[in-house]
């Protein structure tokens, strides 16, 4: 009797229809045209933002396929996450685009001594993200439709108007423009070292906007437990959607016990790097509402898993900035949420969201839907190529 060799992990079979030829990595400095502070300016820990760095990866398949992702950084780590993305792209070539789950856990092991978070996982989600890309472009579906999407259009606040830099009669007109332009919500800063001012301000934003506008705050980690809890309470006068960040974003015990205190709910999540810091605020009940950032936690694979386990409690979602991307996954989470808006990102891309209506819509165009502009090519600092053009 003949027998026929059991099959050998990664070996290709009949199903293997395609392969990774190409790579193209970049350094993309994004300017700000004004400096950008928050609390954690106030307070000394760190300096005014004057740009984004971000770390494109193009992948181009043999058979012609593309698809586009990027990571980023805000301050320091964008020249770090370009030079690992640069180690592991080699990795890539010749893989079946396809795999993905496959080929992120194949980028973790090539770098396992830098671990499974932070910059690592970072520079992988680049890569994570252009095959998602690539894969809905091979569908020729938007990627929320290939996700399976709850819905078409997402609840959407804005909160570039609202930094502690901006004075509160801009921050006013700001809130103004968003509602104009059809955001929904609206978030402002807070984290003053006295915090009456953040009352006075955020009571010139409420009585502005009225009662029926969804109004939110972001303390960007400022508080210790005891500020939390007054400030906590001083803030339940004003019905917000939620407090963001109260306290160190790994300080699960202690969001938890502010969560269990407080109407408001608490919102936490978008500093961590991966999933299993997340499970940590969710295990405790740390956040009523979690608020990950695929492109830090390792890209959309992991970014699915932690989705899965956030509706099996039932909590409720807001990732995190990059709303090109996060729009398509808050579209595929089962319970409503909301996308944070930030016009920020727009020089970098050929393409506007629609929003309309307290929502942005997801685009009918396949997968991100997003191509790169000549200015972000022209803002490029550096590239690296892996592989070969088809």
């Amino acid at each position: 009797m003949k027998h026929t060799a059991a099959p050998v992990a990664g070996l290709r079979g009949e199903a293997t229809l395609d392969s990774i030829a190409w790579i193209r990595l970049s350094s993309v400095a994004l300017p700000l045209a004004t400096p950008v502070s928050d609390a954690k300016v106030l307070t000394g820990r760190q300096k005014p933002m004057t740009e984004v760095a971000f770390l494109f990866a193009e992948i181009e398949t043999a058979q012609g396929r593309t698809g586009i992702g990027f990571s980023y950084s805000k301050r320091a780590g964008g020249p770090a996450q370009f030079a690992h993305a640069r180690e592991i792209a080699d990795d890539l070539i010749g893989e079946d685009p396809s795999d993905i789950g496959r080929l992120w856990t194949k980028l973790v092991w090539a770098g396992a001594s830098v671990g499974r978070s932070g910059v690592a996982t970072q520079a992988i989600a680049a890569f994570d993200i252009a095959l998602w890309d690539l894969k809905a472009k091979r569908a020729d579906l938007p990627l929320a439709k290939l996700l399976g999407a709850h819905r078409d259009s997402v609840r959407c606040y804005n909160t570039s108007g609202g930094f502690l830099h901006t004075p509160t009669e801009q921050v006013l007109d700001n809130a103004t423009a968003s509602l104009a332009h059809g955001i929904g919500g609206i978030k402002i800063k807070v984290g003053h070292p006295d915090g009456r001012q953040d009352l006075r301000r955020l009571s010139a934003v409420r009585e502005h906007i009225g009662d029926d506008v969804p109004l939110m705050v972001d303390a960007n980690q400022q508080w210790d437990r005891p500020t939390a809890q007054r400030m906590g309470r001083a803030l339940e006068e004003f019905g917000l959607g939620w407090i963001e960040e109260p306290l160190d974003a790994y300080d699960a015990q202690g969001h938890a016990a502010l969560a269990a205190s407080l109407d408001t709910p608490v919102a936490t999540g978008e500093m961590l790097a991966s999933v299993a810091e997340h499970h940590e605020l969710i295990r405790l009940g740390a956040a009523d509402i979690i608020q990950p950032d695929a492109p830090r936690i390792g890209g959309i694979t992991q970014f699915l898993k932690l989705a899965a386990l956030a509706d099996h409690h039932h909590l409720q979602l807001a990732p995190h900035f990059a709303m090109e991307i996060h729009l398509h996954l808050a579209a595929a989470y089962p319970i409503e949420p909301w996308v944070e808006h930030f016009d920020w990102l727009e020089p970098l891309f050929e393409e506007r969201l629609t929003i309309s209506d307290g929502r942005m819509h997801v685009p009918a165009r396949p997968g991100l839907g997003v191509t790169l502009t000549e200015q972000a090519r022209a803002w490029t600092r550096a590239t690296h190529e892996a592989g070969k053009r088809p």
